[in-house]
């Protein structure tokens, strides 16, 4: 079965829910409008005609025309995927998701490319799963078709405006210019020099009781087996990550020395996707802002007390914490960032903000946990924080109140969380307390994860630079006004990727 058969449903379905009336009358949407502004005209669709090729090739619609223009040959890619059976999974996420923020946002994001004429916007997913429900009653083996989940939605008819796709796109390339040109004018770190192998590492699987959640944390601890340093690194992951995405960095500083632990946070981990995409749980709560934050405190504690890695001399009193997306937000989190509701409730439902971008979906449905996520530790030195979703979250000037120092990753090519909105403009406001801002040419929000890979991918040595520099700088590591940056110039740089570190440029040093 080709991919797009499997994809396809999911994300046409999506944008339907996002145009279905709040208050839903009897008639079913029988007419879509296609608003086509490079060619100033509008495309009719008669839903009716779609049913089979001759009917769609017997109508006067201006999609019959077109088709009939076609040989048939339109018909019949269109027809293979509005009557290829909706995923039971979608239909299981749909009803988990019922007013979910996380649901919402996304609704609202995509409801910006038409609308259900003369109605209102129902962003909670509600008719969504009326309309579900109706459709499959419809349906001879009760799996509906995206033809007859279309045919169910109530209103008279829905309007695309694919003009507002070109608007969507334009500031998506406009929250990547500033990175360029930043970058343009840098000169890019060189590329490290291969090192030999340092100490060889041990991974082991652990649970740890935590009084913050119900069933024990699990926990990645990659060790050392000889040479160990006593010093600790923890690394968090992304919203619906896994540990394993970053064994590559945890073995990479393993082989200096260094003890890595790297929980799962149940929560929002792969395994919660899982669970999402077949409907036995819902999105990810508000509350994980501030439990992911708990999680690695909670491990901090367990090593100071001796309940995790007992024995090990590891010190848990000075620890470097690294993250990637979510992770980076936690990350920052307790590096001293406070989160503050503010923006989250004056922007969230402007979908015209200049400053929109992916990462806000995911920002917008923390709203209701900010108040509970102010969770900073005093023993995190210092934090590697990569394509943090950060705008939205931290008011500016917040970085006065930071106990640790900060490295600041973020791809130009990052289309989830953009480096202008998401961190150069947040680091163009910030303080100059000696924190860094490192651009990677080329990166997106995936290409920078290590994975399991033995060289530990493109941000390895800007990883264990920054670590070592970290612990190396004792109690100059504390950030403040005009304090030097931890990591001058240096082989920390890619072959594969030009990363330049762009702190003076962008703070005017």
């Amino acid at each position: 079965m080709p991919s797009w058969s499997r994809t396809a449903p999911h994300a046409a379905a999506l944008v339907l829910a996002a145009l279905m009336p709040l208050c839903p009358p009897a008639q079913a949407i029988e007419e879509v409008i296609v608003e086509l502004p490079l060619v100033e005209s509008t495309l009719k669709v008669n839903l009716r005609e779609l049913s089979n090729p001759t009917a769609l090739m017997a109508g006067d619609s201006d999609l019959a025309e077109l088709d009939r223009a076609s040989d048939g040959q339109l018909g019949r890619s269109l027809l293979k995927l509005l009557n290829h059976p909706l995923p039971v999974s979608f239909r299981q996420l749909a009803e988990s998701s019922v007013g979910s923020p996380l649901l919402e946002q996304t609704l609202l994001m995509v409801s910006s490319f038409g609308n259900v004429e003369g109605r209102s916007t129902d962003l909670s997913g509600e008719t969504l799963k009326q309309a579900l429900d109706k459709a499959s009653a419809a349906s001879p083996d009760g799996q509906p078709t995206l033809l007859q989940l279309m045919l169910a939605i109530p209103g008279e008819r829905v309007r695309l405006n694919l003009s507002r796709a070109q608007v969507v796109l334009g500031r998506m390339m406009r929250q990547r210019l500033q990175a360029e040109r930043l970058m343009a004018k840098a000169a890019p770190a060189p590329a490290a020099v291969p090192s030999a192998s340092g100490a060889p590492a041990a991974a082991k699987a652990v649970k740890l009781p935590v009084s913050h959640r119900i069933e024990p944390l699990e926990l990645l601890v990659i060790q050392p087996q000889s040479g160990a340093n006593g010093r600790l690194v923890v690394i968090s992951h992304g919203l619906w990550d896994s540990p394993a995405s970053f064994e590559g960095w945890g073995n990479q500083l393993a082989a200096q020395g260094y003890t890595v632990v790297l929980p799962r946070h149940p929560g929002s981990d792969k395994q919660q996707q899982h669970e999402v995409l077949t409907g036995k749980a819902a999105p990810p709560s508000a509350s994980e802002l501030g439990l992911r934050a708990r999680d690695v405190s909670a491990i901090n504690d367990a090593i100071a007390s001796g309940a995790l890695l007992s024995g090990s001399g590891v010190n848990a009193q000075h620890v470097v914490v690294i993250g990637h997306s979510w992770g980076a937000t936690t990350a920052l989190q307790l590096a001293g960032l406070r989160p503050q509701d503010s923006a989250l409730q004056a922007r969230c439902d402007n979908v015209n903000d200049p400053d929109r971008n992916l990462s806000w979906a995911l920002q917008c449905s923390w709203i209701s946990g900010v108040n509970q996520a102010a969770i900073d530790d005093p023993r995190v030195i210092a934090v590697a924080a990569v394509s943090p979703p950060l705008s939205l979250l931290f008011p500016r000037g917040s970085s006065q109140q930071m106990q640790a120092r900060v490295l600041l990753v973020s791809g130009t090519h990052d289309w989830v969380v953009p480096p202008d909105p998401e961190a150069v403009s947040p680091f163009l406001h910030a303080t100059a307390k000696g924190n860094q801002l490192v651009l990677v040419q080329g990166g997106d929000h995936f290409n920078l994860r290590p994975g399991r890979s033995a060289d530990g991918g493109v941000l390895a040595p800007l990883i264990v630079e920054w670590t070592n520099r970290a612990f190396a700088a004792g109690s100059a590591v504390k950030p403040s006004p005009g304090a030097p940056v931890l990591m001058p110039p240096g082989s920390w740089g890619s072959p594969s990727k030009p990363m330049a570190d762009v702190t003076a440029s962008v703070q005017g040093g």
